[in-house]
């Protein structure tokens, strides 16, 4: 294991003071050190989608009820005209949440302790998953949030003493949130279930798999996916700032979207888009 590895760092930090952390075996877990990012299928038209073996939009071919069809329909048909649609991370700058998140829009990093495993993902503003895999229960109270609630459980499916999959369930939700570009949609009313395994084979120690499963109102049945990612070949990586209000140029006004020109200005995003309603401003007469 690389000397740098954030398990070694973290449990080195707390070894002075932590009599779990002085039974902490880093070695059977896998290396997650680094940058890691998603890997994109060629051949597969569009933004990053929820299933990543084909096109986003209804080339997704979701098990979605005929209510949550004509969600996404009226998400396509609102971004066919310049609109954001169910799309909140764009003008609203609100996190995709889960299970969305997980695409990898932008580079994550994995952090493993014993008893939780955090991952860090920059996009719209800075997420942080905390998996507990401690053996807690699920809580009687739980404060609703983008990301949920997960648990975890590393297991050594192998039998050679390494953990090589850490299974995850995550609860408790709050919205709106949708799993990708295109507005896919998960139901208003915020049950759903995400169970995720992540697969680590240690003969292939810079790919990490993810098979989600989505549990969900707005879906006929359970829809599952695999999503992979890959490790960046850069022992120091770039961690770039993503500012959503700070870089996002997309004004949302009442329920029309506008772009803020480089001149400072209001710019229509659609043909024939009405202008903001100046109702509370003063009017100069001609």
């Amino acid at each position: 294991m690389r000397c740098c590895n954030a398990l070694a760092v973290i449990g080195l930090t707390l070894l002075a003071t932590s009599s779990v952390a002085l039974a902490f075996d880093d070695a059977k877990y896998p290396d997650l050190w680094g940058q890691w990012v998603g890997v994109r299928i060629p051949g597969v038209g569009g933004q990053p989608a929820f299933d990543p073996t084909k096109p986003w939009g209804r080339g997704q071919q979701a098990p979605l009820t005929a209510e949550y069809q004509a969600v996404l329909e009226a998400s396509l048909a609102d971004q066919a005209k310049g609109g954001q649609g169910n799309w909140k991370p764009g003008a609203d700058c609100l996190p995709p949440g889960m299970p969305g998140m997980m695409t990898l829009f932008q580079p994550a990093e994995f952090i493993v302790l014993p008893e939780i495993t955090y991952i860090r993902i920059d996009h719209v503003h800075d997420s942080h998953r905390r998996i507990y895999t401690d053996g807690r229960d699920w809580p009687k109270d739980v404060e609703p949030s983008f990301l949920g609630y997960s648990i975890g459980k590393w297991i050594d499916e192998t039998g050679d003493g390494r953990f090589n999959v850490l299974e995850v369930e995550t609860r408790h939700f709050k919205g709106p949130r949708s799993l990708d570009p295109a507005g896919m949609p998960v139901h208003s009313d915020n049950q759903s279930i995400v169970k995720e395994r992540f697969v680590f084979d240690w003969n292939k120690p810079d790919t990490l798999r993810n098979d989600i499963t989505l549990i969900d109102h707005a879906y006929t049945r359970p829809w599952s996916v695999s999503k992979t990612y890959r490790r960046v070949p850069n022992e120091h990586p770039e961690w770039l700032e993503y500012n959503c209000a700070g870089d996002n140029e997309l004004i949302r006004i009442g329920e029309e979207t506008y772009y803020r020109g480089g001149d400072g200005l209001l710019m229509p995003t659609r043909k024939d888009q009405p202008p903001p309603d100046l109702r509370y401003f003063k009017q100069t007469r001609k």
